[in-house]
Protein backbone atom coordinates (compact mmCIF):
# COMPACT_ATOMS: atom_id res chain seq x y z
CA UNK A 1 0.00 0.00 0.00
CA UNK A 2 1.40 3.36 -1.01
CA UNK A 3 1.42 6.34 1.34
CA UNK A 4 -1.45 8.78 0.87
CA UNK A 5 0.84 11.77 1.19
CA UNK A 6 4.42 12.76 1.74
CA UNK A 7 5.39 13.73 5.28
CA UNK A 8 6.02 17.41 5.90
CA UNK A 9 9.39 18.51 4.60
CA UNK A 10 12.65 17.82 6.39
CA UNK A 11 13.31 21.56 6.34
CA UNK A 12 10.01 22.21 8.10
CA UNK A 13 10.77 19.55 10.70
CA UNK A 14 14.19 20.98 11.41
CA UNK A 15 12.72 24.49 11.69
CA UNK A 16 10.37 23.08 14.30
CA UNK A 17 13.32 21.49 16.04
CA UNK A 18 15.18 24.80 16.25
CA UNK A 19 12.11 26.67 17.40
CA UNK A 20 11.03 24.32 20.15
CA UNK A 21 14.15 23.83 22.29
CA UNK A 22 13.61 24.63 25.97
CA UNK A 23 16.08 25.93 28.57
CA UNK A 24 17.56 25.07 31.96
CA UNK A 25 19.04 21.65 32.74
CA UNK A 26 20.64 20.82 36.06
CA UNK A 27 22.55 17.52 36.25
CA UNK A 28 21.04 15.13 38.76
CA UNK A 29 22.15 11.93 40.41
CA UNK A 30 20.04 8.89 41.19
CA UNK A 31 19.95 5.10 41.17
CA UNK A 32 20.66 3.24 37.94
CA UNK A 33 17.97 1.75 35.73
CA UNK A 34 17.45 -1.77 36.97
CA UNK A 35 17.59 -4.66 34.51
CA UNK A 36 16.37 -8.22 34.74
CA UNK A 37 15.68 -10.87 32.14
CA UNK A 38 11.90 -10.39 32.34
CA UNK A 39 12.38 -6.77 31.38
CA UNK A 40 13.47 -7.45 27.78
CA UNK A 41 10.54 -8.75 25.71
CA UNK A 42 9.34 -8.50 22.18
CA UNK A 43 7.07 -5.50 21.72
CA UNK A 44 3.56 -6.05 23.03
CA UNK A 45 1.47 -8.29 20.78
CA UNK A 46 4.44 -9.61 18.81
CA UNK A 47 4.61 -13.36 18.35
CA UNK A 48 8.02 -15.01 18.27
CA UNK A 49 9.17 -17.16 15.38
CA UNK A 50 8.61 -20.44 17.21
CA UNK A 51 5.69 -19.65 19.50
CA UNK A 52 2.16 -18.33 19.19
CA UNK A 53 1.92 -16.96 22.72
CA UNK A 54 1.48 -13.34 23.71
CA UNK A 55 3.81 -13.53 26.69
CA UNK A 56 7.15 -11.71 26.37
CA UNK A 57 10.00 -13.76 24.95
CA UNK A 58 12.57 -14.39 27.73
CA UNK A 59 15.92 -12.74 27.23
CA UNK A 60 18.98 -14.79 26.47
CA UNK A 61 21.22 -15.57 29.44
CA UNK A 62 23.51 -12.73 28.39
CA UNK A 63 21.81 -9.35 28.53
CA UNK A 64 22.56 -7.30 25.38
CA UNK A 65 24.94 -4.39 26.04
CA UNK A 66 22.28 -1.85 25.03
CA UNK A 67 20.24 -2.86 28.08
CA UNK A 68 23.01 -2.98 30.65
CA UNK A 69 22.97 -0.26 33.32
CA UNK A 70 25.77 2.29 33.17
CA UNK A 71 27.69 4.04 35.91
CA UNK A 72 26.92 7.75 35.88
CA UNK A 73 29.84 10.13 35.48
CA UNK A 74 29.31 12.79 38.16
CA UNK A 75 28.38 16.26 36.97
CA UNK A 76 26.99 15.19 33.59
CA UNK A 77 23.30 15.31 32.63
CA UNK A 78 21.36 12.05 32.87
CA UNK A 79 19.64 11.18 29.60
CA UNK A 80 17.10 8.41 29.02
CA UNK A 81 16.27 6.85 25.65
CA UNK A 82 12.77 5.44 25.23
CA UNK A 83 11.90 3.66 22.01
CA UNK A 84 11.48 0.44 20.07
CA UNK A 85 14.00 -1.80 18.29
CA UNK A 86 15.09 1.06 16.00
CA UNK A 87 16.31 2.91 19.09
CA UNK A 88 17.89 -0.23 20.51
CA UNK A 89 20.03 -0.44 17.37
CA UNK A 90 21.36 3.11 17.73
CA UNK A 91 21.79 3.13 21.53
CA UNK A 92 25.50 2.24 21.55
CA UNK A 93 26.27 4.82 18.86
CA UNK A 94 24.48 7.54 20.84
CA UNK A 95 26.29 6.56 24.02
CA UNK A 96 29.62 6.73 22.20
CA UNK A 97 28.81 10.14 20.69
CA UNK A 98 27.79 11.50 24.11
CA UNK A 99 30.85 10.23 25.97
CA UNK A 100 32.05 12.98 28.30
CA UNK A 101 28.92 15.01 27.52
CA UNK A 102 26.06 13.08 29.12
CA UNK A 103 25.24 9.81 30.85
CA UNK A 104 23.14 7.93 28.28
CA UNK A 105 20.73 5.33 29.68
CA UNK A 106 17.90 3.52 27.93
CA UNK A 107 14.86 1.60 29.05
CA UNK A 108 15.88 -2.07 29.24
CA UNK A 109 13.21 -3.08 26.74
CA UNK A 110 11.67 -2.74 23.31
CA UNK A 111 9.39 0.18 24.13
CA UNK A 112 6.66 -0.96 21.72
CA UNK A 113 3.66 1.30 21.18
CA UNK A 114 1.99 4.08 23.13
CA UNK A 115 -0.33 1.34 24.39
CA UNK A 116 2.71 -0.44 25.84
CA UNK A 117 3.93 2.76 27.50
CA UNK A 118 0.60 3.31 29.25
CA UNK A 119 0.08 -0.36 30.15
CA UNK A 120 1.22 -2.41 33.10
CA UNK A 121 4.55 -3.18 31.46
CA UNK A 122 5.52 0.35 30.44
CA UNK A 123 6.30 3.69 32.03
CA UNK A 124 5.24 2.60 35.50
CA UNK A 125 8.15 0.11 35.38
CA UNK A 126 10.61 2.12 33.31
CA UNK A 127 10.36 5.30 35.40
CA UNK A 128 11.08 4.59 39.04
CA UNK A 129 9.31 6.55 41.75
CA UNK A 130 11.23 9.74 42.52
CA UNK A 131 13.85 9.11 39.83
CA UNK A 132 14.98 12.28 38.06
CA UNK A 133 16.18 12.71 34.49
CA UNK A 134 17.61 15.76 32.76
CA UNK A 135 16.58 14.80 29.22
CA UNK A 136 14.30 12.09 27.85
CA UNK A 137 14.54 11.35 24.12
CA UNK A 138 11.51 9.29 23.16
CA UNK A 139 9.65 7.77 20.24
CA UNK A 140 6.49 5.75 19.71
CA UNK A 141 4.82 5.07 16.40
CA UNK A 142 6.16 2.02 14.59
CA UNK A 143 4.26 -0.44 16.78
CA UNK A 144 1.23 1.83 16.90
CA UNK A 145 0.97 1.73 13.10
CA UNK A 146 1.66 -2.01 12.78
CA UNK A 147 -1.33 -4.30 12.37
CA UNK A 148 -2.85 -6.69 14.91
CA UNK A 149 -5.64 -9.25 14.87
CA UNK A 150 -8.68 -8.91 17.12
CA UNK A 151 -6.80 -10.79 19.85
CA UNK A 152 -4.08 -8.08 19.77
CA UNK A 153 -1.45 -10.47 18.33
CA UNK A 154 0.49 -9.71 15.17
CA UNK A 155 0.34 -13.34 13.91
CA UNK A 156 -2.33 -16.02 13.80
CA UNK A 157 -1.83 -19.67 14.76
CA UNK A 158 -0.59 -20.43 11.24
CA UNK A 159 2.09 -17.75 11.45
CA UNK A 160 0.38 -15.27 9.11
CA UNK A 161 0.89 -11.61 9.90
CA UNK A 162 -2.11 -9.39 10.52
CA UNK A 163 -2.67 -7.06 7.57
CA UNK A 164 -5.37 -4.91 5.97
CA UNK A 165 -6.38 -7.88 3.79
CA UNK A 166 -7.05 -10.51 6.48
CA UNK A 167 -8.99 -8.76 9.21
CA UNK A 168 -6.10 -6.94 10.81
CA UNK A 169 -6.28 -3.36 12.06
CA UNK A 170 -3.71 -0.85 13.30
CA UNK A 171 -2.53 -1.65 16.79
CA UNK A 172 -3.35 1.91 17.86
CA UNK A 173 -5.50 4.18 15.70
CA UNK A 174 -4.14 7.59 14.74
CA UNK A 175 -6.83 9.21 16.89
CA UNK A 176 -5.94 7.10 19.93
CA UNK A 177 -2.23 7.65 19.26
CA UNK A 178 -2.74 11.38 19.70
CA UNK A 179 -4.62 10.86 22.95
CA UNK A 180 -1.93 8.48 24.21
CA UNK A 181 0.89 10.91 23.42
CA UNK A 182 -0.93 13.62 25.36
CA UNK A 183 -1.18 11.24 28.31
CA UNK A 184 2.46 10.14 28.10
CA UNK A 185 3.99 13.63 28.00
CA UNK A 186 3.00 14.74 31.54
CA UNK A 187 4.19 11.39 32.91
CA UNK A 188 7.62 11.98 31.38
CA UNK A 189 7.69 15.58 32.60
CA UNK A 190 7.15 14.47 36.19
CA UNK A 191 10.77 13.27 36.12
CA UNK A 192 11.92 16.86 35.66
CA UNK A 193 13.27 16.08 32.20
CA UNK A 194 13.42 18.20 29.09
CA UNK A 195 11.84 16.15 26.31
CA UNK A 196 12.85 15.45 22.70
CA UNK A 197 10.58 13.45 20.40
CA UNK A 198 11.95 11.45 17.47
CA UNK A 199 9.78 10.90 14.42
CA UNK A 200 9.07 7.33 13.34
CA UNK A 201 11.39 6.13 10.58
CA UNK A 202 10.00 5.07 7.17
CA UNK A 203 7.94 1.90 6.85
CA UNK A 204 8.72 0.25 3.49
CA UNK A 205 6.93 -2.48 1.59
CA UNK A 206 7.76 -5.17 4.14
CA UNK A 207 7.98 -8.94 4.17
CA UNK A 208 6.21 -8.67 7.54
CA UNK A 209 2.77 -7.70 6.21
CA UNK A 210 1.81 -6.15 9.55
CA UNK A 211 3.78 -3.10 8.39
CA UNK A 212 1.94 -1.11 5.71
CA UNK A 213 4.14 1.04 3.52
CA UNK A 214 3.89 4.73 4.36
CA UNK A 215 1.55 4.23 7.30
CA UNK A 216 3.94 6.08 9.62
CA UNK A 217 3.20 9.35 7.81
CA UNK A 218 -0.16 9.96 9.52
CA UNK A 219 1.32 9.14 12.93
CA UNK A 220 4.23 11.51 12.41
CA UNK A 221 1.89 14.30 11.34
CA UNK A 222 -0.13 13.89 14.54
CA UNK A 223 3.03 13.68 16.66
CA UNK A 224 4.37 16.89 15.13
CA UNK A 225 1.12 18.70 15.97
CA UNK A 226 1.18 17.47 19.57
CA UNK A 227 4.86 18.29 20.11
CA UNK A 228 4.49 21.78 18.66
CA UNK A 229 1.56 22.46 20.98
CA UNK A 230 3.57 21.12 23.93
CA UNK A 231 6.77 23.00 23.03
CA UNK A 232 8.74 19.77 22.62
CA UNK A 233 11.57 19.74 20.05
CA UNK A 234 11.41 17.27 17.17
CA UNK A 235 14.34 15.09 16.14
CA UNK A 236 13.31 14.28 12.57
CA UNK A 237 14.71 10.78 12.02
CA UNK A 238 12.12 10.23 9.28
CA UNK A 239 13.49 13.21 7.38
CA UNK A 240 17.05 11.97 7.87
CA UNK A 241 16.35 8.42 6.69
CA UNK A 242 13.84 8.92 3.88
CA UNK A 243 16.23 10.41 1.25
CA UNK A 244 18.86 7.78 2.04
CA UNK A 245 16.83 4.58 1.92
CA UNK A 246 18.42 3.38 -1.32
CA UNK A 247 21.95 4.49 -0.38
CA UNK A 248 24.60 1.84 0.16
CA UNK A 249 27.88 1.90 2.06
CA UNK A 250 31.24 0.87 0.61
CA UNK A 251 30.41 -2.78 1.30
CA UNK A 252 27.18 -2.56 -0.65
CA UNK A 253 24.93 -2.70 2.43
CA UNK A 254 21.73 -0.66 1.97
CA UNK A 255 20.74 2.08 4.40
CA UNK A 256 17.54 0.25 5.33
CA UNK A 257 17.33 -3.53 5.33
CA UNK A 258 15.41 -4.56 2.17
CA UNK A 259 11.69 -5.06 2.80
CA UNK A 260 12.24 -4.52 6.51
CA UNK A 261 11.67 -1.63 8.92
CA UNK A 262 15.11 -2.04 10.49
CA UNK A 263 18.51 -0.56 9.72
CA UNK A 264 22.02 -1.99 9.62
CA UNK A 265 24.85 -1.12 11.96
CA UNK A 266 26.28 1.62 9.74
CA UNK A 267 22.96 3.35 9.11
CA UNK A 268 21.91 2.98 12.75
CA UNK A 269 25.09 4.87 13.63
CA UNK A 270 23.95 7.71 11.33
CA UNK A 271 20.57 7.80 13.06
CA UNK A 272 22.37 7.69 16.39
CA UNK A 273 24.56 10.63 15.50
CA UNK A 274 21.50 12.81 14.89
CA UNK A 275 19.97 11.60 18.16
CA UNK A 276 23.16 12.60 19.97
CA UNK A 277 23.21 15.99 18.24
CA UNK A 278 19.60 16.68 19.26
CA UNK A 279 20.52 15.91 22.88
CA UNK A 280 23.66 18.06 22.71
CA UNK A 281 21.51 20.93 21.40
CA UNK A 282 19.26 20.77 24.45
CA UNK A 283 22.30 20.73 26.73
CA UNK A 284 23.94 23.62 24.91
CA UNK A 285 20.79 25.74 24.91
CA UNK A 286 20.44 25.17 28.65
CA UNK A 287 23.76 26.66 29.62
Amino acid sequence: MKPKSTLMSHRFFMASLAACYALSITPTSHAQVRVDASNIPLAEGEVGETTAKSTPTPAAAKIPPEFLPIEDQPGLPRVLLIGDSISVAYTIAVRRDLEGVANLHRIPANGGSTKTALGSYGLNRWLKEGEKWDIIHFNFGLHDASYRFANDLDKDAAGNYASPTNGGRPNVSVEQYEKNLREIIPILRKTGAKLVFATTTPIPDSKAEKYVQGSEVAYNEVALKVMQEEGIPINDLWGLAMPQLTNKNSSGEPFQTPRNVHFGKWSSAILGKQVAESIKKVISDSK
